[in-house]
């Protein structure tokens, strides 16, 4: 069952810019202590790129503090990721996570492509 759903992935040229989103049910986003994104390169270990808690805190990687802006919107149940001034190394799978302080703890999402075509 699946209970985050990714959009917005695609193909950029770099210096360009994407919005990332995750929808979630409601039952889920209600109770959720953070909201994330996190991104997978080839080969590489998966990294945290942004958090945001449900007072608003955010958090970034220091690879995107002033490009990246992670936001939620609690009427949408939706977590995004605007991402500008892209680079190719921002290329990756992109997973949307919510951490919940009841099992299972968290939920992800399918993960969504983005390429940044340098």
């Amino acid at each position: 069952q699946v209970q985050l759903v990714e959009s917005g992935g695609g193909l950029v040229q770099a210096g360009g810019s994407l919005r990332l989103s995750c929808a979630a049910s409601r039952s889920i986003f209600r109770i959720a202590t953070v909201g994330a994104w996190y991104r997978q390169a080839p080969g590489k270990q998966r990294e945290l790129v942004a958090t945001i808690t449900s007072g608003g805190s955010t958090n970034y990687a220091d690879s995107v503090k002033g490009r990246f802006t992670i936001s939620r919107d609690n009427a949408k149940n939706t977590v995004s990721l605007q991402m500008n001034s892209l680079k190719p190394e921002d290329t990756a799978v992109y997973y949307c996570n919510l951490r919940t302080p009841i099992s299972p703890y968290d939920y992800w999402g399918q993960g969504t492509q983005v390429t940044v075509s340098s």
